[in-house]
């Protein structure tokens, strides 16, 4: 499943990160790659541990712990503290699939990524190329969003960005750990969900509300991992 979430932040909000994100130092994004990705990787990275890394980092997450939308699609157990990459001067990152476990740097904590975000804090008025390009059996998916919105897929999908060409694009990318390990199974919970909140509007003393929200219970209790 790849989903957009529109407007985590306002513009306003916005501003106010990417005035923290520019203040903050950068370095070269192979930092932060396994053996394979490094090879592919040119970008520009805020150190893991940075204080405003671990600032912003707080203010999306618990930004995102108040999101329907976002828990709904998810259903996060655990959440990788957020990194931020920057695109210039033809910088990209070649295709790549993301590393299964994330140490969380300085911990003894490990997480599965079911799930990769990348959340936008520059326009896409703001540069030329810079697209996240995902793959899954449907094909390509270019994504190039407004600031303040993020797009969640599957880190077992093969992925690119492409060169930036003109401008920078300066993002956050992050992993979640799910309750539902597969894909499959919590695109399924997703639409049940969903169908059952546009009932319960549509029709809110329906009877099949009910029935509806049991089998959407029973499904996680059966699948789900915590």
């Amino acid at each position: 499943m790849l989903l957009t979430i529109p407007e985590v932040f306002t513009p306003e909000q916005v501003a106010e990160i990417r005035r923290l994100l520019d203040q903050a130092e950068w370095v070269d994004g192979r930092v932060t790659a396994g053996h394979q990705s490094a090879q592919a990787k040119d970008n520009m990275q805020i150190p893991e541990g940075h204080p405003i890394a671990e600032k912003v980092g707080e203010r999306i997450l618990s930004t995102l712990g108040q999101n329907p939308l976002f828990i709904t699609a998810a259903l996060p157990v655990k959440v990788f503290p957020p990194l931020y990459n920057r695109y210039a001067g033809g910088q990209s990152f070649g295709t790549h699939v993301d590393n299964a476990i994330r140490h969380v740097k300085g911990t003894s904590h490990r997480v599965r990524s079911d799930l990769s975000a990348t959340l936008f804090f520059s326009q896409p008025e703001e540069y030329d190329g810079g697209e996240l390009v995902i793959e899954d059996t449907y094909g390509l998916h270019s994504v190039k969003l407004p600031a303040g919105h993020l797009v969640l897929y599957p880190s077992s999908s093969l992925h690119h960005v492409r060169p930036v060409t003109r401008g920078a694009r300066v993002s956050s990318f992050f992993w979640i750990q799910s309750m539902i390990r597969q894909d499959a199974q919590r695109s399924l919970l997703f639409d049940l969900d969903l169908a059952i909140q546009n009932l319960n509007q549509e029709r809110p003393d329906h009877k099949v509300a009910v029935q509806l929200t049991g089998v959407y219970h029973n499904l996680l209790r059966q699948w789900a991992e915590v």
